[in-house]
């Protein structure tokens, strides 16, 4: 009688175990969100408008910016983003970070690995406002998913003028 227990015991353990398995991956293949993703890209600033006049990146001085970030993706449709881009500025043979953007928005996905990202921005040269993104992979891959983005940065405050900058960005998600 003893060893009947022991052997029904054993039997439960094991159908408990395989109703596991099975239970996580039948869930894992349902419920592929959240997903967290991670990303790194070089943006170069092509164009600004401030004070009516049109301002190329290369006149005078340079500036490149290093946006780097989390998504939290929590749908094929909608996620929300957290970016952190320090940008560097070399003029007259003198290169320093000259801000950085603290960046939190919204992502709306869409077809063919193309999204529009909407940020706030929070810049410590003390300068705020908003940054639309157009976003498109390039190539969907397994670990990484190269990227080109063109943000359209509007800026105001710190008593300057209202601004709008345009970048060509490029970048990797992993």
């Amino acid at each position: 009688m003893h060893t009947f227990y022991i052997n029904f015991l054993r039997l439960g353990i094991i159908s408990i175990v395989i109703l596991i398995s099975f239970a996580k991956s039948a869930i894992a293949q349902q419920l592929p969100y959240p997903k967290t993703v991670g990303y790194f890209s070089i943006a170069n600033p092509l164009a600004t408008l401030a004070n009516g006049k049109i301002g190329g990146n290369f006149s005078g001085a340079y500036t490149i910016n290093f946006p780097f970030g989390l998504n939290l993706l929590k749908s094929d449709r909608f996620g929300v983003s957290f970016e952190i881009s320090p940008s560097i500025r070399t003029e007259k043979n003198i290169a320093k970070v000259s801000s950085v953007a603290f960046s939190p928005g919204g992502i709306f996905r869409f077809q063919h690995n193309f999204a529009i990202v909407q940020r706030v921005a929070f810049e410590t040269s003390g300068r705020f406002g908003f940054t639309t993104i157009f976003n498109k992979i390039l190539v969907k891959g397994k670990d990484a998913s190269p990227f080109v983005a063109i943000p359209f940065a509007t800026r105001f405050g710190n008593n300057t003028g209202t601004s709008l900058t345009t970048a060509l960005q490029l970048g990797i998600f992993f």
